[in-house]
């Protein structure tokens, strides 16, 4: 059994109230993207890489690079849902991801 998640299972997202969107924007307005999605769309292994960016830093950029507005928001949608992360922002190629690291459980 590894401890990497199953990229195809659906973790509830976040919910953010209107305060911590906007210090989250803040914080994001200097990252550059960590991920880019391609003409393959959503795939398990750019899944994977979102989610470990996710426990790496909690607050990332993803650019979408391939299709339309519908196809771009469409893929917002399923990065969500798939990472379990909140969208705080997508704003034309550039998505922002949050979400909060899991607390490290306390040793016996």
């Amino acid at each position: 059994m590894t401890d990497m998640p199953d990229p195809v299972s659906p973790r509830p997202a976040p919910s953010l109230t209107t305060r911590e969107r906007a210090a989250l924007k803040a914080r994001a307005h200097a990252l550059e993207p960590v991920v880019r999605v391609g003409h393959a769309g959503v795939t398990d292994a750019m899944v994977a890489e979102i989610d470990r960016a996710l426990e790496a830093h909690e607050l990332i950029k993803v650019k979408i690079g391939e299709g339309d507005r519908d196809a771009r928001v469409a893929h917002a949608e399923a990065i969500s849902v798939r990472t379990g992360a909140a969208v705080v922002q997508r704003v034309g190629r550039v998505l922002i991801l949050w979400r909060p690291r899991p607390e490290l459980m306390p040793h016996a």
